[in-house]
């Protein structure tokens, strides 16, 4: 087995799965049963998946998403996204080195009647919101179809190992991600009248209100009577040199490979952007065994959750806050990257620049809707609700819970009588979306005997996990508001440990001064191998801002079921510590230290668009030189003429405009595609492509000619 396959997880089963052989390049490689090409070549160790026809520059994943293009490779003949695309027994996968080829034909394919399938409501996305939604539908009897382009339902909670904030009665808080993902899951499937398919690419919304899907490699049309658009998001790019080298890629990507796929990506990982994706992935990265060499964020602090931020620093990973990335460096692949700190302008202050040896770095810069369906639904006149991300950037939590609102808004717009959405539905989910509150200072009891909880949390986020586990009601919260800090009362406490196991943000520990007021025992969570911890240990112990308060010996650890996979170590210290212990440092700060001298980029290579290669200059020229429109951008340099369509380009040009000092209210947008993705254009005539069978849905139809046009 190969090493960069991820042999043991504290949180994720590693299980055996048949093997087989493919060829790469002409080389016999091994891969597993059920994965993408993209990660069969990541577990060979190969990141670089071909070159670009235009100047030579290496390719490999950005997105992992299917959103972009920058992963095509030749499959058996064919040009297809590694990431999207199962690897199988035997099959020739090649770099596209320049242009693809149309293969010889010997024969015409067989061409298969286009079907039209009629639902009530037609669901596009099989995340959170979308499974929330289609559980209201499925109680309130509304014929559903929820259409989803991966091979399980999900979304992004089958990449989440952490526990979610929120309420757990409303948006199960304090349950893994990838936990939920299953339990929303099975009650989808339990309602006769909710289909899910899988391995659906919804590609566009017709002027005759009908939907176009590609399903397994065949060509279907839906006429939805109602649509919901649940399709998520995709991520923000940078401009920034060195940005599409092979190692350069998405916090969502890198979710994927580690987490799904089991695959190591990277043995050295630098990230940028200290929101809740980029803070997430970095405790996703450690718990897989890879070293994180620091995280940059150019705002003076993290936008993400402080608890979040606080998990990183304890384990050892530094955060430079008000930096920005320099540059990728390396020729062929990642090698270094550099930053440095910027002014109250947002620009590099020359002789700040740090550079750090790492193989990867993680982009991680925010999060746009995937809401192209629903400006087309509207357009056309086909009645459309948004949930999710693809409504409103937030937390998966506030997707479950604005699903399962607008569920039940569609199923009283088809005349099902589901009554009235009580008014805390609409208010609570509002809570969910908030962003976080002021930071506070943290407060520590003054109790030192017996035992009794530390809540190292210290900024008002939307959780309560903590006050729902206690038995005897020792936390509490003022009023009925899920942002409101938790409260240790003072009294009551038994030591049972169930709120440290729960704690999402991993920041309750438990002190127990019983047996020992001079030496008193802390117990903390800790969501690593097992074999990485043992009793007898001495380990570094840090307080909630990662300052090092000195060594503590590990005298028990255990890993009881009400902890779900964690491992609960209780460690001695003394007493002048023991309130402030909030975590155990994982990773040595050797790791972290910057390289001797700054490594300086000469390659002015700041792509914009990165399925034609063009540079930011190349932009910057064309505003400079008075041009307002962006399809005059695309027709003098073909920026946004790609495969991708413009999806990760649209909003850096933009980006360009603002630094250029021209207002977006000047500017005219592309004209957008009437296929929001790629599909082979043989579809539309009934060709059907790849290996997967297409089982006969039981759902109505429609009829059997497609009287959508393009």
């Amino acid at each position: 087995m190969s090493s960069y396959r991820i042999a043991e997880h504290p949180i994720l089963p590693v299980e055996e799965r048949p093997g087989f052989e493919f060829i790469w390049q002409g080389r016999k490689l091994r891969a597993q049963e059920g994965e993408t090409i993209a990660a069969a070549l990541f577990a060979n160790g190969i990141r670089t998946f071909g070159h670009h026809p235009k100047d030579g520059a290496p390719q490999g994943i950005f997105c992992a998403n299917g959103q972009c293009a920058q992963c095509m490779v030749m499959a058996d003949d064919l040009p297809v996204k590694a990431c999207m695309t199962p690897v199988r027994p035997g099959m020739r996968v090649e770099p596209l080195d320049g242009k693809p080829v149309l293969p010889d034909v010997e024969h015409l394919p067989t061409l298969h009647p286009i079907e039209t399938v009629e639902v009530e409501c037609l669901i596009i996305g099989g995340g959170p919101a979308g499974l929330s939604a289609g559980i209201e539908l499925g109680k309130a009897g509304v014929r559903t179809l929820i259409v989803d382009d991966k091979h399980r339902p999900g979304g992004k909670l089958v990449l989440q190992t952490h526990k979610f904030f929120g309420s757990i009665d409303a948006c199960h808080a304090g349950t893994r991600g990838t936990d939920i993902a299953r339990l929303l899951e099975d009650e989808v499937r339990s309602y006769e009248n909710v289909q899910i398919w899988l391995n659906t690419t919804a590609l566009a919304v017709y002027s005759d209100r009908k939907v176009g899907v590609l399903r397994a490699g065949q060509y279907v049309v839906v006429q939805p009577h109602v649509l919901l658009v649940a399709s998520g998001a995709r991520e923000k790019s940078l401009v920034f040199k060195g940005n599409t080298l092979p190692g350069v890629y998405g916090a969502g990507a890198f979710q994927t490979l580690v987490n799904r796929d089991l695959v190591r990506p990277t043995e050295r990982l630098f990230i940028v952007g200290g929101g809740n994706v980029g803070l997430i992935a970095g405790y996703h990265a450690l718990q897989a065994g890879i070293q994180v060499v620091g995280l940059c964020e150019a705002l003076p602090e993290c936008g993400g959750y402080k608890v979040h931020k606080d998990k990183l620093v304890r384990l050892g990973v530094p955060i430079y806050t008000s930096h920005t990335i320099v540059s990728a460096n390396g020729e062929s692949e990642v090698e270094s990257v550099t930053i440095a700190q910027i002014d109250d302008r947002w620009r590099p202050i020359p002789g700040t620049e740090k550079t750090f040896a790492c193989d990867t770095v993680l982009v991680a810069v925010g999060l746009d809707p995937v809401d192209e369906f629903v400006h087309k639904a509207r357009e056309f006149g086909l009645p459309v609700y948004a949930a999710g991300d693809a409504e409103e950037i937030a937390e998966a939590s506030a997707a479950m819970f604005t699903g399962r609102i607008r569920g039940v808004e569609i199923a009283r717009s088809l005349g099902r009588d589901v009554g009235e959405i009580p008014t805390e539905w609409y208010t609570t989910a509002e809570v969910l979306k908030s962003r976080p509150g002021a930071v506070v200072t943290e407060d520590i009891p003054e109790i030192e005997e017996g035992v009794l909880p530390v809540l190292h949390c210290a900024q008002e986020i939307p959780c309560n996990p903590c006050t729902s586990v206690c038995p005897q009601g020792c936390i509490v919260m003022e009023g009925e508001d899920l942002r409101s800090l938790p409260e240790y009362i003072g009294e009551g406490c038994i030591g049972c440990e169930r709120c440290v196991a729960i704690c999402p943000g991993l920041a309750i520990s438990l002190v127990d001064y019983r047996r020992n007021q001079e030496y008193p025992l802390v117990t903390l969570a800790y969501e690593f191998p097992a074999d990485s911890i043992h009793e007898g240990d001495l380990v570094t112990v840090l307080d909630t801002e990662g300052e090092v308060l000195g060594e503590a010996e590990v005298v028990k650890v255990r890993s009881p079921k009400f902890s779900d996979r964690a491992l609960l170590v209780r460690v001695r210290v003394h007493r002048s510590i023991a309130k402030r212990v909030a975590g155990i440092r994982v990773q040595q700060p050797a790791v972290t230290e910057p390289l001797p001298e700054p490594v300086v980029r000469m390659a002015d290579d700041e792509i914009v668009c990165r399925c034609e290669r063009v540079t930011a200059g190349e932009i910057r020229a064309l505003i400079r030189a008075g041009v307002r429109d962006m399809n005059h951008i695309k027709a003098a340099t073909r920026a946004g003429m790609g495969a991708c369509g413009g999806k990760t380009c649209t909003n850096l040009i933009k980006r360009l405009f603002r630094e250029e000092g021209v207002p977006l209210s000047q500017v005219t947008e592309n004209t957008r595609r009437p296929l929001f993705i790629e599909v082979p254009l043989g579809a539309f005539a009934g060709i059907v492509s790849g290996e997967g069978p297409v089982v006969e849905s039981p759902i109505v139809h429609a009829t059997d000619a497609h009287e959508g046009g393009l």
